[in-house]
């Protein structure tokens, strides 16, 4: 299908809008986040980014920098691509793509302006020219290395070529031919299929375009080839291990992990500590998938299902005849994990006289059946974890002290969830996936205000509990729609929303909430018939809608309504014709 012409109709009007995508942009006040949908974003001086710029340039020369800078921009085309797909599932490839110069004007690079855009998505064919005005990368190279000689929006560049390239699904190269740093009055961009540059265009070098190609030594040092494109935007850098159930990408989340290979492949004893909910045991698998016991046994215990009297037959095994009901002899746990792994959860709960039993078996590295008069080697490797302060148990009195520093060989603390906010985005979309396939349903995603209430939410039962919470979601919204803040929250949870957002205006604005009654005078004092009911309904709305300023989509947000629900109830009060 060809489309051609201008964005100019599309730039007012059409979805999504710049107003649109500016309510997508939510401030954390006092988080330390802020948040494009469901993406973090950070705020940084231009300057600050002109200056990396010069000193990359004078430490490794201009070649160099213009690839560095065009992958950078390249990587946010993808990524805010990739934005749009999630937020606006429902638009057309028309639309998306006119939505990449509007998310580019936002996030303050430059203003760009359609200047003529065409494309034929059968034949795969793309052409577009766009202007840049007030370009904060020119602005940048001027005042540290005066007028330039070629075009040096160079990040500028890669941000519209990765976003048309993951839209499209194929390469499209777009390239400066103008440029306000060599005295342009602005700049002027041209893209078109990677293919129609020629085999020499330096982009390709610059963006991975091809698998062989490598870049210049540094100082005589040889490199090694650029990865190539990824058109999916999921790079082979991303540390995404969904195969393993193991998801994160915040800086709290990494550590863990990073501690969890280091300790693998050696035999020390592992204690995870980590509130519940947090993904302990998932931790320990991964540490014994990644320990040299891969191939024996891994045996998890929770220790605070065991009960009390049964401890020592459960763990150490049972001979025939050691007990009324001992009817045969039974191996217990340390028996079962021969070669492998045992994995004590919830270690804190064993009754003080286990403890001790536990510690001999641990430090002797030999068990003994409850009833047995002989002794059996004891090869596992014992991984503990606990959701309360071993520390503070021992200072209590309720846990052995010389137990506590036997298994305190290698701690390893598992932040929650409201520490690693940063993973909330990648945990959402594998329990999506997850939860789509188990329950065979066809939910496209989260809304923003779903997502913006599980970033604020504080997750008392951490990754457990957001898992529940996408698994409800999936099973209670509508088919084909999106799961929206009602589907979530529905067992008593306090569901909160980010109060800051972006005005249009440009100023962080304070969202007040919907009174929960309206005017007294314009609802009847007892609703006892469906005339009182219209009544209330219809005032109820009508304030909605002055308090968000006349805005449908802002009132139906703070109703909990989606906009075409609220103009189906006030059509049918009449209200709006």
């Amino acid at each position: 299908m060809l489309s051609k012409g201008t964005f100019s109709e599309l730039d007012t009007g059409a979805s999504p809008t710049l107003v649109e995508l500016a309510e997508a942009l939510n401030f954390a006040l006092g988080d330390g986040r802020i948040w494009l949908n469901d993406q973090r974003m950070v705020l940084m001086q231009s300057q600050v980014l002109g200056r990396l710029r010069q000193e990359i340039i004078e430490a490794f020369g201009v070649e160099t920098a213009k690839g560095i800078f065009m992958r950078v921009g390249y990587m946010q085309g993808v990524r805010d691509a990739e934005l749009i797909q999630k937020r606006f599932p429902q638009q057309d490839l028309t639309h998306a793509l006119a939505a990449g110069p509007r998310v580019h004007t936002l996030e303050g690079f430059v203003k760009v302006t359609t200047r003529h855009f065409e494309f034929d998505s059968v034949k795969g064919r793309y052409y577009g020219e766009f202007y840049w005005d007030d370009s904060s990368e020119a602005a940048e190279h001027i005042a540290h290395h005066g007028l330039a000689s070629e075009p040096v929006c160079w990040m500028q560049s890669g941000y519209p070529t990765g976003y048309t390239s993951t839209l499209f699904g194929r390469p499209v190269i777009f390239r400066e031919t103008e440029c306000v740093a060599m005295g342009a009055p602005r700049c002027l961009v041209v893209g078109k299929n990677a293919e129609e540059w020629g085999e020499n265009a330096p982009e390709r070098a610059y963006l991975g375009l091809e698998w062989k190609r490598t870049r210049r030594p540094l100082r005589g040092k040889a490199e090694a080839p650029l990865p190539a494109v990824e058109l999916s935007g999921r790079g082979p850098e991303e540390p995404l291990a969904v195969r393993d159930q193991v998801v994160g990408v915040s800086a709290s989340f990494l550590r863990a992990r990073l501690m969890v290979e280091k300790v693998a492949d050696t035999e020390a004893t592992v204690l995870l500590i980590g509130e519940s909910g947090v993904g302990k045991e998932l931790f320990s698998q991964q540490l014994h998938r990644l320990s040299a016991r891969v191939n024996r046994p891994f045996v998890p215990i929770n220790c605070a299902a065991i009960p009390e009297g049964l401890v020592e037959s459960e763990l150490f095994g049972v001979e025939k005849g050691a007990f009324t009901g001992a009817v045969a002899s039974r191996p217990g746990y340390f028996e079962r994990a021969a070669g492998g792994t045992i994995f004590l959860d919830e270690i804190a709960s064993l009754a003080y006289a286990a403890q001790g039993k536990l510690l001999r078996a641990i430090q002797e590295r030999q068990i003994e059946r409850v009833g047995g008069t002989r002794t059996i080697p004891a090869d596992v490797r014992v991984i503990a974890a606990s959701n309360v302060d071993l520390a503070e148990e021992v200072r209590a009195g309720r846990f052995r002290q010389d137990l506590y520093f036997r298994l305190c060989v290698f701690p390893i603390v598992i932040p929650p969830l409201r520490e690693r906010r940063d993973d909330i985005p990648l945990l959402v979309d594998h329990f999506l996936r997850l939860f789509r396939e188990r329950h065979r349903r066809d939910t496209v995603g989260l809304s923003r205000r779903a997502m913006d209430a599980l970033l604020a939410y504080d997750f008392p039962g951490n990754i457990r509990e957001l898992q529940n919470l996408i698994e409800r979601g999936v099973i209670f919204a509508e088919p084909g729609g999106q799961i929206d803040i009602q589907h979530l929250f529905t067992a008593g949870e306090v569901s909160p929303v980010l109060p800051q957002w972006l005005s249009p205006e440009g100023r962080i604005t304070v969202k007040a909430p919907l009174p929960k009654s309206t005017d007294a005078a314009s609802i009847p004092a007892q609703i006892s018939s469906s005339a009182d009911l219209a009544t209330a309904e219809s005032a109820l709305y009508q304030n909605a809608l002055r308090l968000a300023g006349g805005n449908v989509s802002a009132a139906a947000r703070g109703l909990g309504l989606t906009r075409a629900k609220l103009e189906y109830r006030m059509r049918k009060l009449g209200l709006i014709g």
